[in-house]
């Protein structure tokens, strides 16, 4: 809409006086502080001394609706206004930035946007300065009219919903940016530092920043800006901390946001940043720990290992199970076992993504749980070893670098060793990749020199095996010989039977 547009709608408005006074309920239970002298413009914000509040006055009226500057100008700066008017003038900017623009097109309503901007970083000078002690509940309730109106949004469908990816797939593609962001990164901002505020009341706030207002929240993490996302997850943070009321509901909220990526959809691209918020949550977890949190260890962070993407999450998902075995050692067990449910056998990549994690975890076990679950463990160990893909069989043998799990594997040595040698023993002979075969022989040496007397037993009881198993091969191999001789000398008419002895 061009300036002579502008013109003609707002000739169609009605106009109050630029000296109407503003709402004395506005301002009610308002403290000021005793510093408020020098209170400005901030970061480029061009603000007009009260000298020329009038030609500023004209300038916002010919781009703004006269709905949302009438009373006291919104342009002027706080500083160029008495105290008892200050509430009057936040409202009266957070109004004007409830206009919305098209920034599609940069060249659009450039005049107007670049007014919004500085009255944007005005609007987060003052929040930030403490110059008011109090928010009173019309100043709240206007902030949160104007964050829904900027913030709140339908995403449109993604051109990448269509098209399956592997878990390496899905971390190669691009970030995709938002052309508005530059305006929304300011109401951010100032969405941060009023949450962040002392000057707001919980009490007060919890009404405004209510159930309805996070849950649209977090249906904005569904951004396919990595800048928004990482706003919303200070910002997420910030009101879970700010407003303990409205903390289970967060809680179940975001595991429903779990459930459906895990068990619908697969497709979500806020899980990373929402498991980041999550992490510093549950290490704040009081002891003992609630059932709820159990719970949400076992149906979000258990299943969370199943999709195709984990690689894009798998550092926050770490850290949170991690903590999970800090807070309460006696999960560690079936954690490990959890994820022996979901390993991936037929996907190398994401085996790889496991076994690091597994070895975080084995490094905050202790020898109780270790127990519980040592032998199915290290019998996916030992498949792991004898992998044909080298990346795998690599980080499997690098496991045997971490003190902590030599130490689990020497006190268990009777039950251990016997799991892992005949793996080691075929790695030794068969393995293609030079570097496995040398880590292999290393992991062969130490484990010798722990129990010299198990290993022998152990190689002796391997190559018995080996003898039985080419035997057992040996003997199947002349059976299907004997097969096709009878075969070739004796054609297969109709019903009739050939009985071969295995003997």
């Amino acid at each position: 809409m061009g300036k002579g547009m502008w013109k003609q709608f707002l000739n169609k408005l009605p106009r109050k006086s630029s000296s109407s006074k503003p709402d004395p309920n506005s301002g009610s239970g308002l403290v000021w502080s005793v510093s408020d002298t020098s209170l400005g413009p901030n970061g480029g914000t061009a603000c007009a001394p009260r000298s020329s509040a009038s030609s500023v006055k004209r300038m916002s009226s010919a781009v703004f609706p006269s709905s949302l500057v009438a009373g006291i100008e919104p342009l002027v700066s706080f500083k160029d206004v008495p105290n008892s008017e200050k509430v009057s003038l936040f409202i009266s900017k957070v109004a004007l930035c409830c206009v919305q623009f098209d920034f599609t097109d940069p060249n659009k309503n450039s005049t107007e946007k670049d007014l919004k901007r500085q009255v944007l970083l005005d609007l987060t000078d003052f929040v930030g300065s403490g110059v008011c002690t109090r928010f009173t509940e019309s100043m709240i309730a206007a902030s949160c009219k104007m964050f829904a109106i900027n913030l709140f949004r339908v995403f449109p469908p993604s051109y990448r919903a269509g098209s399956g990816s592997s878990s390496g797939e899905a971390e190669e593609e691009e970030p995709m940016f938002d052309p508005s962001w530059p305006h929304l990164q300011l109401v951010y901002d100032f969405l941060l530092k009023f949450i962040g505020s002392q000057s707001l009341d919980a009490k007060l706030g919890k009404k405004y920043f209510d159930h309805s207002f996070i849950l649209r929240l977090l249906d904005l993490f569904e951004s396919e800006d990595p800048r928004e996302r990482d706003c919303l997850k200070t910002i997420l943070h910030k009101i879970y901390g700010k407003f303990m009321v409205h903390r289970p509901f967060i809680r179940k909220s975001v595991s429903n946001i779990f459930y459906r990526f895990v068990f619908e959809t697969e497709r979500h691209n806020g899980i990373a940043e929402l498991l980041e918020v999550f992490g510093s949550v549950v290490s704040g977890f009081a002891m003992p720990l609630k059932e709820e949190h159990k719970i949400f260890l076992w149906r979000v962070l258990i299943p969370l290992h199943k999709p195709k993407g984990l690689g894009i999450y798998l550092q926050q998902l770490t850290y949170c199970v991690s903590q999970y075995v800090e807070k309460e050692p006696k999960l560690a067990s079936s954690i490990i076992l959890g994820l022996l449910r979901y390993w991936p056998v037929t996907n190398t990549q994401k085996e790889v993504m496991f076994l690091s994690e597994m070895e975080e975890i084995l490094e905050a076990t202790n020898m109780v749980e270790f127990q519980k679950c040592m032998v199915p463990l290290f019998k996916r160990i030992a498949c792991c070893l004898n992998s044909s893909h080298f990346q795998v069989a690599e980080r499997t043998l690098f496991m045997f670098n971490n003190d902590h799990i030599i130490s689990l594997v020497a006190q268990n040595r009777q039950t251990l060793i016997p799991l892992l040698l005949p793996s080691l023993e075929r790695n030794a002979r068969d393995h293609w990749n030079q570097a496995v075969l040398n880590l292999t022989i290393n992991v062969r040496k130490m484990l010798s020199e722990m129990d010299e007397e198990l290993f022998s037993e152990c190689e002796a009881q391997f190559k018995e095996e080996e003898e039985r198993r080419t035997e057992l091969e040996e003997r199947r191999r002349l059976a299907w010989d004997r097969l096709e001789s009878a075969a070739a000398y004796q054609p297969v008419t109709g019903k009739t039977a050939v009985l071969v002895g295995l003997s």
